[in-house]
């Protein structure tokens, strides 16, 4: 397992047709994926070339701000959960150096009357770059009804109801995320763009990087590299789900390396989505993934109290 085609592709299309059989076998090669490698490439996931290139534009101009304005957006009593975080903040949980990172969260947006509205922090807003917020929160939105899409899927495989997840994750506390590294000046040190981790979340969905990098480790212990396909997004499964599934579903570990000598000049631009369910959500093992062959591994716990033990081994909040 060494290349890019070893992460099985998928057309979202086929589980949103009418065609019972194209629907069926897309939920069982989803299913077959996130057992054995944890990660896919997806098709026809909702957004337009014309819309990521805009969203990247965007990105790039901001990341390109002078330090003394982005650094207006950062704001530590937001637990690094919305707006800019500095170069060097976030470290992988378990490590002592520090990501070669910079990024940008958008987050949830609620409405008035959810019970939760208080509960998430609140959306930053770049000033100077109107437009940035304006195409974050577009493609914030439909990442999240894809995420569903994928979300109904995993359900009718783990033989839920296929709507299971979609009240739970609905007004989720769910991130997109800009991510810049930018070039290496000097010796990392045994630094790396993103060390070894995995997400903390239900699943990622990884629009195409602007540099490759990203490798995965295999459940037999193999790294392999990951790239989107042209017109495809990488999903992956995160820590949240393999939970819920007693590990049923494989939460990988995957790594961003640092490029080559050669290409320590150029930088690199990454936009994830990370869904997560509403904090009130158990994460309790289901019952369908618990036998004599795979007992119960986890405590009970809710998605809202996973996430608060996540932020603070990632150094985000005290």
């Amino acid at each position: 397992m060494n290349t890019v085609n070893t992460i099985p592709s998928l057309d979202l299309n086929d589980f949103i047709s009418n065609n019972t059989e194209k629907k069926l076998n897309f939920v069982q090669e989803l299913g077959k994926a996130y057992e054995e490698v944890g990660f896919l490439s997806l098709k026809n996931y909702g957004l337009t070339n014309e819309i990521e290139q805009e969203l990247y534009k965007e990105v790039y101009h901001f990341f390109n701000l002078p330090v003394e304005i982005k650094s207006k957006y950062e704001k530590p009593e937001l637990n690094g959960q919305r707006g800019y975080v500095s170069f060097g903040k976030e470290k992988a949980k378990g490590y002592k150096k520090s990501d070669l990172k910079e990024f940008w969260h958008f987050g949830q947006e609620l409405e008035e009357n959810d019970p939760l509205v208080n509960e998430y922090e609140p959306n930053v807003f770049c000033d100077e770059l109107p437009n940035f917020n304006k195409i974050g929160r577009h493609v914030f939105n439909s990442l999240e009804k894809t995420g569903i899409y994928i979300l109904q899927a995993l359900a009718t495989y783990l033989e839920l109801p296929e709507n299971y997840f979609d009240k739970k994750v609905t007004g989720g506390n769910s991130i997109l995320r800009a991510i810049h590294y930018p070039p290496i000046q000097t010796e990392p040190k045994g630094a790396v763009r993103a060390a070894a981790h995995g997400d903390i979340n239900l699943i990622t969905i990884l629009m195409g990087a602007s540099a490759s990098g990203l490798e995965v480790q295999t459940r037999s212990g193999h790294w392999i590299p990951v790239t989107a396909l042209p017109n495809q997004v990488v999903v992956n499964i995160g820590d949240m789900m393999s939970r819920l599934t007693n590990n049923k579903l494989h939460s990988s570990i995957h790594q961003v390396v640092n490029p080559p000598k050669k290409d320590w000049s150029k930088p690199r631009f990454s936009i994830p989505f990370f869904m997560h369910p509403r904090s009130e959500m158990s994460l309790n093992c289901l019952n369908c993934c618990i036998d004599e062959q795979n007992p119960k591994h986890f405590q009970d716990i809710t998605a809202g109290e996973f996430l608060e033990e996540r932020i603070k081994e990632l150094g985000l909040k005290k």
